[in-house]
């Protein structure tokens, strides 16, 4: 093992080239890790690749850190110089071992705002990086800020292309919407695979958030993707409260954004093809149904609780607003509502409501919106108040056998009670 401080630096350089030369063998690494090495035992470099697996054996990382953190501060302290290549490659391997270092985030900053590194490169070594470091914070920071200057760059870019094929003639390409399309779907399997790695992985959902916020505004698709792609993953970590959190900020947005379009649409004077007020309530259906196995099949998890809590305010909060005022019943929750719930249909509005398609008496109805005939269409069914939920928690009790579920159970009636209830 090497002891002097020349030796130290030439075995330092020689595995910053080893890094940099197994990515170029394989540009497809997707995960790095340490593999637990006491000593050097054999003459041979401790970088192993294997598949696309990269591994640093542990006993150089006491050399190797050090002497890059080193030469960076040197560098920022301007009393060593360095070439772009090489600092390319020490920035990469410092963060490769401590993603936390913001000061090398920062210099890559510089490198990709002079046109040295792509934003694609940079957010590649950013999913290296949380492969073995889930829930590195500078990490998660850098890749917003490498987001925002692509979606700058593709911004920019459009407008050019949008230019060129004006003066054309002709349709233009589609390149920098699908760039921010694959960015797009690429953070998704990121922040999917840091959840994984790290529980309650706060940093990666809370930065899934972001993502949407920011790159897939008012995108009904991709919010609807979202909902359905995380419903496995919330199955199967039941007691991850940071991924229903993220279910409950999709059925808000969902619930928003189909609120906007349906407005628009009134406004316009438009026909209102999609339904939007029966797609929530399924949507909260879906989501109720969801709450209510889980809870049966995994008893004594508080997060479900919480997570069913907040759904139901939702639920009760949108039907305020879309049902109550315009005095009519909604559809259920549940298909067990309609059995569970003590209320009772009346018929007859019911099959008035059939008619309304046809020419109405506007002194006989009052007053006739587009909303009015949305809310009409089909058969209503029974609101599904307090009462199929208190049905819910009966039944649970008869069943329950767990302390823990039992504490839960009684929590969340009195919840129902207190703030739905008056």
């Amino acid at each position: 093992m090497a002891e002097s401080k020349e030796e130290v630096d030439v075995l330092v350089q020689r595995v910053v080239k080893d890094i940099t030369n197994a990515f170029k063998r394989n540009p497809n690494i997707d995960e790095i890790g340490l593999i637990p090495c006491p000593e050097a035992r054999y003459n041979r470099s401790p970088i192993v690749l294997v598949e696309n697996k990269l591994g640093v054996e542990s006993w150089c990382v006491k050399f190797l850190l050090p002497y890059v953190h080193n030469k960076l501060l040197l560098y920022r302290q301007r009393k060593q110089w360095l070439d772009r290549e090489a600092l390319v490659d020490i920035t990469c391997t410092l963060l490769l071992l401590n993603p936390d270092f913001t000061t090398a985030w920062n210099v890559r900053k510089e490198l990709l705002q002079c046109g040295v590194l792509n934003a694609e490169k940079d957010l590649y070594l950013g999913r290296l990086a949380l492969s073995k470091h889930p829930k590195s914070p500078e990490t998660w920071i850098h890749r917003r800020w490498v987001l925002q200057q692509l979606q700058k760059e593709c911004s920019s870019s459009g407008q050019e292309v949008k230019d060129l094929s004006e003066a054309r003639g002709d349709a233009g390409s589609r390149g920098p919407c699908e760039r921010l399309q694959r960015a797009l779907q690429e953070e998704m399997r990121v922040c999917a695979d840091a959840a994984g790695r790290y529980p309650s992985n706060y940093n990666a959902w809370s930065h899934r958030i972001w993502v949407l916020q920011s790159m897939a505004k008012g995108n009904l698709k991709v919010l609807h993707d979202e909902l359905s792609s995380t419903r496995l993953w919330v199955s199967m970590h039941v007691s991850d409260h940071s991924g229903f959190h993220y279910r409950q900020h999709l059925l808000r947005a969902l619930a928003r954004e189909r609120d906007v379009q349906s407005n628009g649409e009134v406004t316009a004077g438009m026909n209102d093809d999609n339904h939007c007020d029966d797609i929530i309530p399924q949507l909260f259906h879906e989501e109720m149904e969801l709450c209510t196995d889980l809870i049966e099949s995994y008893p004594g998890h508080e997060t479900l609780w919480c997570h069913r809590r907040h759904v139901f305010y939702l639920w009760h909060q949108w039907w305020k607003e879309h049902f109550e005022s315009s005095s009519l019943p909604s559809p259920p929750l549940s298909h067990t509502d309609a059995l569970l719930s003590e209320e009772t249909c009346d018929f007859s509005s019911t099959s008035q409501a059939m008619d309304v398609d046809c020419v109405l008496d506007g002194n006989k109805l009052g007053s006739y919106t587009q909303n009015t005939k949305r809310l009409k269409r089909g058969p209503l069914l029974p609101h599904p108040g307090i009462a199929s939920e208190h049905s819910f928690i009966s039944r649970v009790l008869n069943c329950c056998r767990s302390s823990e579920q039992s504490r839960f159970v009684i929590a969340y009636k009195k919840w129902l009670d207190s703030v739905i209830g008056q």
